[in-house]
């Protein structure tokens, strides 16, 4: 049988789709947002350590509604329009920013962590910056306590992109319980899966009540506070009140199947972190690092994927490498999170404000010479030995 080594494997389980189908045998069931959007709601932000959270169809859309709804704080600032972001993430991040007229302000990485440059954050941050938008990529840890005491003392917005690290920590505490807002993902290849999905999360009331609308076409009747509510169908009663329509949302709303589907993945999904961390550490320990990066900032980790840094900056060797690793039957991605360098994409070449991707140093690296390959709980020891082995026998 020939060697193949997949991205993801076997995120649904027999028990999940046990799951959907006793509750499919219900009757006079609703499928669309309901009881168990709400179930898995509770549950999960008992997992995390936050007090609210809104399931919404991706992860994108988490970001999406996250930036949208940071002009309705009545704590920010009107005059500050700028966001900081990592060059290296996921596209969405940097097109909720722009979409809502905001402007990115990109930030190199640095390679031990893939998070964005701790002294380049700082040297960023201005009068017009409102949000510091950090995304824990790849499963580690973007944060210090000088980053996060600065942005308190300045009180700059902190929004966590947790997509690809669930069960992450710093000092102890999940990373997506330090900012105002945090996002995660649930698409097949994360951690866990609701087919697609994503989680908006805080502990600030007002923004809970700002997402439930962003997510349901910006209608007072999703708000949870039934005082609030009031006010609102009071100060709009010629409007009926299951139809005011307070802000310009969109149709966000995930079903009861994702909602069912996340409830019963969150069973395992601490025993599913121990082996990714395992499994992480051990790929480390393996892999040779005369020719591979190695040196990651791995306290907290939370590896949904194992990171491949090339070391040499050699086009014909990166050749060598990919054929390698077609022929050997692993998949792979090139550019790490996000593809690589977000200052290179097409749909940003209107927006950089003379930014180059050139000044970008740690990311144009990645961008030509980072991958990343699949991690997931039911990869065998032996498998992770013979991946390295592959990789330490290329001649690069």
């Amino acid at each position: 049988m020939k060697f193949f080594h997949p991205l993801m494997y076997n995120n649904f389980e027999k028990s999940d789709l046990k799951s959907v189908k006793k509750f499919l045998n219900q009757k006079n069931i609703i499928l669309t947002q309901n009881k168990k959007v709400r179930e898995f709601e509770d549950k999960w932000s008992k997992w995390l350590g936050v007090k609210y959270s809104v399931f919404v169809n991706s992860g994108s859309s988490a970001n999406l509604i996250s930036i949208s709804l940071l002009k309705h704080l009545k704590k920010t600032h009107k005059k500050k329009n700028e966001i900081i972001v990592p060059s290296l993430t996921w596209s969405s991040d940097i097109v909720s920013i722009i979409n809502n007229n905001y402007k990115p302000i990109f930030v190199d990485i640095d390679l031990k962590n893939l998070s964005m440059n701790e002294e380049s954050i700082l040297s960023k941050i201005g009068n017009k910056t409102l949000a510091v938008f950090m995304t824990h990529a790849q499963g580690f840890c973007g944060f210090s306590n000088k980053l996060i005491n600065y942005l308190k003392e300045k009180k700059i917005l902190l929004i966590e992109d947790v997509c690809e690290s669930h069960g992450a920590e710093y000092q102890k505490k999940k990373l997506g319980t330090f900012g105002i807002i945090s996002n995660f993902s649930f698409y097949y290849a994360h951690h866990m899966s609701t087919i697609e999905g994503g989680m908006i999360c805080t502990n600030s009331k007002e923004v809970y009540e700002l997402a439930r609308m962003y997510r349901s076409h910006g209608l007072v009747r999703e708000i949870d506070n039934n005082s609030l509510k009031s006010k609102y169908q009071k100060k709009f009663s010629k409007l009926s009140p299951n139809f005011i329509f307070l802000i310009p949302g969109f149709n966000m709303r995930n079903t009861e199947i994702g909602a069912v589907l996340g409830i019963n993945q969150l069973k395992r999904l601490n025993h599913n972190i121990k082996i990714r961390k395992q499994n992480f550490k051990l790929f480390l320990s393996k892999l040779d690092p005369s020719k591979y990066f190695v040196d990651y900032s791995t306290i907290g980790n939370s590896n949904y994927a194992f990171p491949i840094i090339l070391k040499e900056k050699n086009f014909k060797k990166r050749e060598i490498f990919e054929n390698k690793l077609l022929k050997s039957g692993i998949e792979f991605r090139r550019g790490n999170a996000g593809g690589g360098n977000q200052l290179r994409q097409p749909y940003l070449q209107n927006f950089l404000n003379g930014q180059k991707p050139s000044d970008m140093k740690n990311t144009e690296h990645i961008h030509f010479f980072g991958y990343y390959i699949g991690n997931f709980p039911s990869l065998r020891r032996s498998k992770i030995i013979k991946i390295c082995n592959i990789l330490n026998n290329i001649k690069i």
